[in-house]
This record gives structure tokens, C-alpha cells and sequence, in this order.
């Protein structure tokens, strides 16, 4: 089957970016399955219920989140819901899960499993260890397996790729908004990359209007940011992944420009 990943989608910019293009990149890449991270999705930080529905209505099947998940305290409303995974690494009394198993439009079951690194990061449980448990469980109900590793540094994220190398499908980078050209199929079968990028505006410093975050690098003062709106485009993997096996055949990152105009938002 084929899945997409959506690169970290960043605000309203990033939200009508793939309300356009995300329908005609699944019906030209004969995608089946969609999972996109949103933790930036509302306003730059965070995600709120008005904003996942927009999103699931869109075409994506599960929403991955990263640091930001509390950013916004609407979260509390939608936290448990089926398609929506927080960092599975978080204490088993934080509110939410860090991994599902959702059916495909053709009934096939996929496992989506959601993890934080933890260098320069808040300190969590080991997500090495907690992939471990999660994994093997997901492993009797399907082969199909894709990881989101959200971490700051790219060597937390290689080693977890090597670690989980022939145990999943995939593990996919995110977090740092800029995309890493280091994607293949690692030997025992599992589709990887540093980081996929952001969905969003590339005239920005990661996402925000670059001359805040130039003012804040030459002042330190502290700034509000705000989500910057041109240039944009949409980014991630497309994955091919042997259903019987769950073995990556193939991993391709993609970067379509979006020509409309977003106009200013909050949100």
C-alpha cells in the first residue's frame, strides 16, 4: 500500500496548503493512507478541535503531534480520540495515547505510533524502550507499521531508525521544519528519513515571519510570533509499503508549491 506523510503543517498557511493540494497528490500518487503531524497547526502551536476536524476533513486519517500538544488547553477536548497520538513517551497518567491502529479505506490495518526524543527536549521516558512494548503489541494485529519520531537532534532520530530497523515500516523524522535528504529503505526493510520538512511557508524562519524571529536573535527580547503566509508549499514522504510483510519497497520526499494567497489569520 502506499502511505503519505505530511510534513509538520504550520498554521492557517499550511492548513489551506493542503486543503488544495492534498486531494490531487493522493489521487496522483494512488495514496491510501494518511498521517500528518500538527502540532503547529493552530497558529503556529498546538492544535484545537475546529482545526483537527479541518484537517480530518481534508483526507488525513491520523494526526501525530510533538512538543507543542498542550500548547493549546482546547486539546483537553479531543486528546482521546481515535486518531489523534501525543508522544507515547510521556508518563501513563498524561491524558491521550502515543500509538492506534486505524483500518485503511481497503481494510488494512495500520499501526501509526507517535514518540518524543529527549535531547534538548522535555525529559520523558525512553523512547527506545517505549517503542519496544508498543511495537510488539501493534505486531500481532498488523505487519504495517509507521513511527513518528519527533526530536530536535538528527542522530536521536538516526538511532532510532537503526533500532527499529526490520521491526516497522517507517520511522519519519519530525520536528526541526527543514527537510533532510538522507531518505531509504534501511537494510532489514524499514523506510527512514531525518526529517521531512514542514507544510507551510518557506519565506519564514521555520514557519515564522522571519523578520520577528531576526529581531528576537538580534535583541533577546522576547517576541509573539506569528505564522508567516508566502511561498508556500506542501512536503512529505511518500512510502510503498508490502502489506503481507510490512516492509518498505520505497521512500520519496515530495515538495509541491501552493500558488494561492493566504490571507492573515490567528489561527
Amino acid at each position: 500500500m502506499k502511505i503519505l506523510f505530511i510534513a509538520d503543517i504550520i498554521g492557517k498557511p499550511g492548513r489551506e496548503v493542503v486543503k488544495n493540494i492534498l486531494p490531487k497528490v493522493m489521487r496522483e500518487e494512488k495514496v491510501q493512507f494518511v498521517i500528518a503531524n500538527c502540532e503547529n497547526a493552530a497558529g503556529g502551536f498546538g492544535l484545537t478541535p475546529k482545526i483537527s476536524r479541518e484537517i480530518s476533513s481534508a483526507g488525513v486519517d491520523v494526526i501525530t503531534m510533538g512538543n507543542h500538544v498542550w500548547a493549546r488547553k482546547e486539546i483537553s477536548e479531543i486528546i482521546e480520540e481515535e486518531n489523534i497520538l501525543r508522544p507515547a513517551n510521556f508518563p501513563p497518567e498524561v491524558p491521550g495515547k502515543g500509538w492506534t491502529i486505524i483500518q485503511a479505506g481497503d481494510g488494512t490495518k495500520v499501526g501509526i505510533v507517535n514518540l518524543m526524543g529527549r535531547v534538548y527536549m522535555s525529559t520523558l521516558e525512553c523512547p527506545f524502550r517505549t517503542a519496544d512494548g508498543i511495537i510488539e503489541g501493534i505486531s500481532k494485529q498488523t505487519k504495517i507499521i509507521v513511527v513518528d519520531m519527533h526530536a530536535e537532534i538528527t542522530s536521536e532520530k538516526v538511532a532510532m531508525g537503526w533500532y527499529l530497523d526490520g521491526k516497522v515500516s517507517a520511522v519519519i523524522g519530525t520536528h526541526t521544519h527543514v527537510p533532510t535528504a538522507d531518505e531509504r529503505v534501511l537494510p532489514q526493510g524499514t523506510a527512514y528519513i531525518t526529517d521531512i520538512g514542514m507544510t507551510g511557508p518557506l519565506d519564514s524562519v521555520i514557519g515564522i515571519k522571519k523578520e520577528i524571529i531576526l529581531k528576537k536573535y538580534l535583541t533577546q527580547m522576547p517576541m509573539r510570533f506569528e505564522v508567516a503566509k508566502d511561498d508556500l508549499v506542501f512536503a512529505g514522504v511518500v512510502m510503498e509499503i508490502e502489506e503481507k510483510t510490512g516492509k518498505a519497497k520505497s521512500i520519496r520526499r515530495i515538495a509541491k508549491p501552493f500558488e494561492g494567497r493566504i490571507e492573515e489569520s490567528k489561527e
